[in-house]
């Protein structure tokens, strides 16, 4: 079988390349199986109905119209640490940046170009206006311990940083990556009450939105740091704004420009590069096609953000079947029992669910005849059916 894959941004080549003769890769093709794409904004884009999997090359979805897709019964997944290692980096500059006032400093030292001789004793004359704290010995608070918040927390931690963090939702796997000299905070309030630095990383949803607001900065350390490096909308700016003019933010370093940021002392915007690495992108890309390949070919689920994780490896029987329907009372039953009107058994069976959606698996040791698959997607409720062998 051949696959149709369309790619609505550039995707690294590099990571294209481990696609086989199975796969074609174009702009626009007629009838895609998938679409693998980055910033590209979906949600005016009319999604052919052939399409089964979305995969976005990066971690943030709001680009994608996610709602339309599970009714469809499109996997959309991303690329969820990939990038975590260059936003870690980043961060660290920020941090650096922040304190030394090293970007000052530079465009301070630009000013002297036309001073000739003079300019090695106008640069020790001037040089006290930029001096800043060492992050050595200070106090980092880490706000969400996921895959690039480890790195960050871990790297002060090899700074000589006291380093604090907080994330009820902590996974399992990142705790296990994290140093055992990262302090556990309590709540939000306890990191913006003792911390020099505080570095955001969660994500920005209808919940988190003004997540660092007037109430949390009011109580905050005087002369704080505060990076984000996660999305936008997590700060408010009238409190930030009104908090620098305060003194109790020293600077906000974002990755996020906007008007107004850029208007707004003691900020530093830097132009969204946290992601912006060949070895990023290149990861990023990797890990959005294999989920792909995963998907079209073994019905495996890996990464997505719409459907639940569901994986029963390489099918072995006659007929793998794939069901994306909504999470609602007795659809399994309702599934079975066009299987066994059809004389077909059932091998191996899996169910997950994620909110609204839900995901079925079957391995089955008969074939699985159009008429099967026409009267499963019968059921109301369910969005896609699929043989996958």
């Amino acid at each position: 079988m051949n696959y149709k894959v369309q790619t609505l941004n550039n995707i690294s080549k590099k990571a294209l390349k481990a696609l086989n003769e199975k796969y074609t890769v174009l702009d626009q093709p007629e009838n895609p199986d998938a679409i693998l794409l980055r910033s590209f904004k979906m949600h005016d884009m009319d999604i052919p109905d052939s399409v089964k999997f979305v995969g976005r090359a990066g971690a943030g979805v709001n680009n994608i119209p996610l709602e339309e897709c599970s009714k469809k019964g499109i996997v959309v997944c991303n690329s969820p640490g990939a990038n975590a290692n260059a936003v870690k980096e980043l961060v660290i500059a920020g941090m650096l940046m922040s304190s030394r006032k090293v970007v000052d400093g530079i465009e301070w030292a630009k000013t002297l170009a036309d001073k000739g001789e003079d300019v090695p004793a106008l640069v020790e004359k001037g040089k006290s206006t930029f001096a800043g704290p060492e992050l050595y010995g200070k106090k980092l608070g880490v706000i969400g311990l996921g895959a690039i918040g480890v790195l960050v927390a871990n790297m002060a931690v090899d700074f000589g940083m006291k380093v604090y963090g907080f994330d009820p939702f902590i996974s399992i796997d990142n705790a296990w990556g994290l140093s055992r000299k990262v302090k556990r905070s309590v709540n939000k309030e306890a990191i913006f009450k003792n911390c020099d630095y505080i570095t955001l990383h969660v994500p920005y949803m209808e919940e988190t939105k003004d997540f660092v607001n007037a109430d949390l900065l009011k109580d905050a350390k005087p002369g704080l740091r505060l990076l984000n490096f996660a999305r936008g909308g997590l700060v408010n700016y009238d409190a930030l704004e009104e908090a620098i003019e305060e003194g109790i933010v020293d600077t906000y370093v974002a990755d996020f420009p906007n008007e107004r940021l850029l208007k707004m002392k003691n900020v530093i915007c830097i132009p969204h590069l946290g992601a912006s690495t060949p070895e990023s992108e290149e990861n990023c890309a990797d890990m959005a096609i294999n989920s792909m390949k995963e998907y079209l070919e073994n019905g495996n689920i890996i990464n997505s953000v719409n459907y639940p994780d569901c994986s029963m490896g390489i099918c072995e029987s006659t007929n793998r079947l794939t069901i994306n329907h909504a999470n609602i009372p007795n659809m399994l039953g309702q599934i079975t029992k066009v299987l066994a009107d059809n004389d077909i058994n059932i091998s191996v069976m899996t169910n997950k669910n994620k909110g609204s959606w839900a995901y079925t698996m079957m391995d089955v040791d008969s074939n699985v005849g159009e008429n099967v698959k026409t009267a499963l997607k019968g059921i109301a409720g369910v969005a896609r059916v699929r043989i996958i062998k």
